[in-house]
C-alpha cells in the first residue's frame, strides 16, 4: 500500500500583516492572499522513497502535509490507495521537522506509544526490541531523550513510527540541526532501512545529495507560487556514487541550477 497521486493542488495563505483594520460595521475584510502552491500534480507509487526538493519557502512541508492530511487545500485533491485524504490517517504516519519524543518518557516508552493498545504483551515488548535494535538503539533502551545525541534521537523517532507497521511514512527534514558525520550515518541508515521496509516515504528535504543518493524519484519545485519543475524516477543503481556515474553528476548539476546555483562537480 502507498499509492499517491495529486491532482492539480492549489493553497494560498491570508497574509496577516496586510490584514486591514475593521470596517464601521464590524467585519474585518480579507488581507491579501498569497499563493504558494500552483496546481500541483504528482504521482508516487507504491514502495518508493520519493524526495521532494525547492527553494526555502516555496512550499515543499505544506505540500507534505496536504499529502498527509493536516491541511487542506484551496483546490485539488489528494488520493493514497483509491481513497482520498480528508484528514490524518493513522496508517501514515508524520516525522516532523524537530524532535517530537516525550521527555518525561523513555526511548522504550516512547517507541511503544504507537503499540500500547496490543493485548499481547509478549507481542508488544518483542516489536518494540525488533524496532529499538533495527535503528541500532539496543543498550540505550532506558535512556531519556535528553540523554540521546542527535542521531540517536532521530533514530528513536525513525523506530516510534515504524513500529505501528505505517503503509506511509512522510518525513519533513529529518536531518536538520545534525552534524556533518552524524547526517551522513542517518542517510545509509534511512536508505538501508528503506529497502528493507519497502513502504512508501515521502520526505521533503533541502539537500539535493540526500535527494539524489537516496531517492527512487525525485521531485523539484520552483519558487513560489510554487509548480513542479522536474518529477523524476531514478533508476540509478545503489549505492549511488557522483564520482563513479557520470548520469548522476550531470543531474546533480541539472538540479543545482534549476533551483538558481551555478555550481559544478
Amino acid at each position: 500500500m502507498g499509492h499517491i497521486v495529486v491532482k492539480g493542488v492549489s493553497k494560498a495563505y491570508t497574509n496577516r500583516r496586510s490584514m486591514p483594520r475593521a470596517r464601521a460595521d464590524g467585519k474585518t475584510p480579507a488581507g491579501d492572499r498569497v499563493a504558494v502552491l500552483d496546481d500541483i500534480h504528482l504521482e508516487f507509487h507504491e514502495g518508493e522513497m520519493v524526495c521532494i526538493l525547492g527553494p526555502s519557502g516555496c512550499g515543499k512541508s505544506t505540500l507534505l502535509r496536504i499529502i498527509a492530511g493536516f491541511e487542506t487545500c484551496d483546490a485539488g485533491d489528494v488520493i493514497i490507495d483509491g481513497r482520498a485524504v480528508d484528514g490524518p490517517n493513522a496508517h501514515h504516519i508524520f516525522v516532523f521537522q524537530h524532535t517530537a519524543l516525550f521527555p518525561w518518557m523513555t526511548v522504550r516508552e516512547n517507541v511503544g506509544l504507537g503499540v500500547r493498545h496490543l493485548a499481547d504483551r509478549a507481542e508488544q515488548t518483542c516489536r518494540i526490541q525488533e524496532y529499538i535494535e533495527m535503528v541500532e538503539l539496543e543498550g540505550f533502551e532506558d535512556r531519556y531523550p535528553h540523554q540521546l545525541s542527535g542521531g540517536m534521537l532521530r533514530r528513536a523517532e525513525l523506530a516510534r513510527a515504524l513500529v505501528v507497521h505505517p503503509e506511509t511514512l512522510f518525513m519533513d527534514e529529518p536531518f536538520t540541526g545534525l552534524d556533518f558525520l552524524t547526517h551522513m550515518k542517518m542517510r545509509e541508515e534511512v536508505t538501508a532501512m528503506h529497502e528493507f521496509i519497502g513502504k512508501t516515504i515521502v520526505m521533503v528535504t533541502h539537500d539535493i545529495d540526500d535527494a539524489l543518493i537516496m531517492g527512487d524519484r525525485i521531485v523539484v519545485m520552483s519558487g513560489r507560487p510554487s509548480h513542479v519543475k522536474l518529477a523524476r524516477k531514478l533508476d540509478f543503481p545503489r549505492p549511488r556514487d557522483f564520482r563513479k556515474c557520470p548520469e548522476l553528476s550531470d543531474l546533480r548539476n541539472e538540479v543545482f541550477l534549476m533551483l538558481g546555483v551555478n555550481y559544478a562537480v
